[in-house]
């Protein structure tokens, strides 16, 4: 018997460089809506280390119902590792094999550097990779059926 009888993900929270910059292209990227954003407060030292001003970021309202926000507090030129302890990438759903396939070309038309998509048959899934500013690693992934 667990612990803790968990629903899921609520949501995850990212920290960014430069808001700015990270804002633009997750607008770009996903088009989610914005449900809070602080970001133009982002300067302000009381409100970077507030909780309740969500930290000066922004948050996102994904189609599944989870929360997706950026947190601008990150050194200027740090860069994501995902070899160091913590998150290795952030994996968001689409609903086929096609959708990625549709996701490739447009990450090609906009500039953004990008894997294959590649099909990863052992666990019924394929997946296409890319990279935010940060060097955060994204991922789609899509049902094999």
């Amino acid at each position: 018997m667990p612990l803790i009888d968990s629903q899921g993900f609520a949501h995850v929270r990212l920290t960014v460089t430069d808001i700015a910059r990270s804002k633009a292209f997750y607008d770009q990227v996903f088009g989610w809506p914005v449900a809070v954003d602080r970001s133009a407060d982002a300067g302000d030292p009381e409100v970077n280390a507030s909780p309740a001003d969500i930290y000066g970021g922004t948050i996102y309202q994904t189609p599944s119902g989870a929360l997706f926000g950026l947190r601008p507090v990150a050194p200027a030129g740090q860069r994501f590792d995902s070899d160091g302890t913590g998150l290795d990438h952030v994996s968001f759903q689409v609903g086929s094999r096609d959708d990625l396939v549709a996701a490739n070309q447009a990450l090609e038309e906009a500039g953004i550097t990008h894997g294959e998509v590649t099909d990863l048959t052992d666990v019924g899934m394929a997946i296409l990779s890319f990279e935010d500013p940060d060097g955060v690693q994204l991922e789609l992934t899509a049902a094999l059926t």
